[in-house]
């Protein structure tokens, strides 16, 4: 039997992700804490503030095992970064992108807790967003993906898709649905303050993970600690030609394609004749007409599932 320390900290579970299916687990993790971390306490706040308050008053760079999806992370960073809180990711949400990129996607929820409470945890980069809109201006963190128009309009449908639906197939689904309002949107981009795209756009998505959408590869290359932000930008793609490209990013192989750029960068721009709508790790955003990105480097510490 391997020699570990005994675990500290506290192990968080967000009753409301995946639908609400996590909250099933309360009972079973509760059960695996009281024989494996006796020591570690688990917290199911009935709310995301109530989450937030109960991570601020932990003490600074404490462990926190966090039992959850995308969704769950991206709304408690605020904390999770001003506290320097040590973040171990067990994935029970619905689009697991970050859990992906740290490759606990496929473990099974025992095994990533215990890994959450025990393994060592190395810097990651965050995405800093800005944006401004006719609701005024909006600031706040991402670590997985930052979206625009169609894209975000998926993510946004993907909220309110039926609850039996899973993973990659509630974005199928919102695909679908939001398939009507397919239409390229005017955009002026920076990146690095150098102009990579002027004029109709349809896809604008800036990735800090490889995957998106449930394991979609929108960004292959893209790396959650290389100190770099991925933008995939389409241009002027019409309706037809946009759906074979949007199936083969389902295999990764719309980086092919010609009207398809990717750019890595550090500072991101984006100007808009009108107002886009915008998702940060599939959380809608207030719509804006000017966004501006930048990188965090080594702005929050998580789990890895494989050694250095």
């Amino acid at each position: 039997m391997r020699s570990v320390p005994e675990p500290s900290g506290v192990a968080l579970l967000n009753p409301a992700a995946d639908g609400g299916r996590a909250a099933e687990l309360r009972r079973p993790v509760e059960a695996w804490l009281a024989r494996n971390a006796p020591g570690v306490s688990l917290l199911t706040p009935q709310s995301i503030d109530q989450a937030q308050a109960m991570l601020l008053i932990l003490a600074p760079r404490t462990r926190v095992a966090l039992l959850g999806g995308d969704g769950s992370l991206h709304q408690l960073l605020p904390s999770l970064m001003r506290c320097g809180h040590r973040v171990g990711l067990v994935p029970v949400g619905t689009g697991n992108d970050v859990a992906r990129a740290l490759g606990v996607r496929h473990l099974p929820w025992e095994e990533s807790l215990d890994l959450a409470l025990h393994a060592a945890t190395r810097p990651v980069d965050i995405g800093q967003v800005e944006a401004s809109g006719p609701a005024g201006n909006d600031a706040r963190c991402f670590v997985s993906s930052l979206t625009v128009g169609f894209d975000a309009r998926v993510a946004h449908r993907a909220l309110a898709a039926p609850r039996w639906l899973r993973g990659r197939n509630r974005y199928l689904w919102a695909t679908a649905r939001a398939w009507a309002e397919l239409a390229p949107v005017d955009l002026r981009i920076w990146a690095d303050n150098r102009l990579v795209q002027e004029g109709p756009t349809l896809i604008a998505s800036l990735l800090n993970t490889p995957t998106y959408g449930s394991g979609i590869p929108a960004a292959p290359e893209a790396r959650i600690d290389d100190h770099w932000l991925d933008l995939l930008v389409g241009g002027d793609i019409g309706r037809w030609r946009a759906l074979p490209l949007m199936l083969s990013m389902l295999k990764g192989h719309h980086t092919r394609a010609p009207q398809v750029a990717l750019h890595s960068c550090r500072k991101l721009q984006i100007e808009a004749g009108e107002p886009l709508a915008i998702a940060a790790d599939g959380e809608p955003l207030p719509s804006a007409t000017r966004v501006t990105v930048h990188l965090l480097p080594k702005a929050l510490h998580m789990v890895f599932a494989e050694p250095l």
